[in-house]
């Protein structure tokens, strides 16, 4: 699925919660492996994004084989290289949230990615949002 955020909760563990409307096979997906990862898109990635925000593409493992991803190591999440990083997550907590499940999962794995310039969606549109110069120096792996 094509998320428009997600959030850092804790740094020690290193937890993220993810929300993801109740009645998606994702959200069934997520409950069934106790897993999930986040893939952070690349301005070079909007096709990727595009792809999985489109309700009538075709689902299961079929939905992966129009875009570039790798399997991550600990949870077999999918997961696309390229962007500017991902991660993946056991997860460790759910919590009602309306229509929507709350996710709440622990960092395992985390990878960053050669992707420079971040895809940002904003005011109805994607668009860019350049790195500074000196990003990698900001990189805390």
């Amino acid at each position: 699925m094509t998320a428009n955020s997600f959030t850092s909760v804790s740094l020690d563990p290193p937890l993220v919660l993810i929300c993801v409307l109740r009645h998606t096979a994702m959200h069934e997906k997520i409950l069934e492996h106790r897993a999930f990862a986040v893939s952070v898109l690349s301005d070079r990635q909007e096709r990727a994004a595009r792809h999985f925000a489109d309700r009538n593409r075709l689902r299961g493992q079929a939905e992966f084989a129009a875009v570039e991803h790798v399997l991550a190591p600990r949870t077999g999440c999918p997961v696309l290289p390229g962007g500017l990083g991902w991660f993946e997550c056991t997860l460790t907590d759910v919590y009602p949230g309306g229509d929507h499940s709350i996710f709440l999962g622990e960092i395992v794995t985390l990878r960053h990615g050669t992707g420079e310039d971040a895809l940002l969606f904003y005011a109805g549109a994607f668009r860019r949002l350049e790195a500074p110069a000196d990003w990698r120096d900001h990189i805390l792996l």
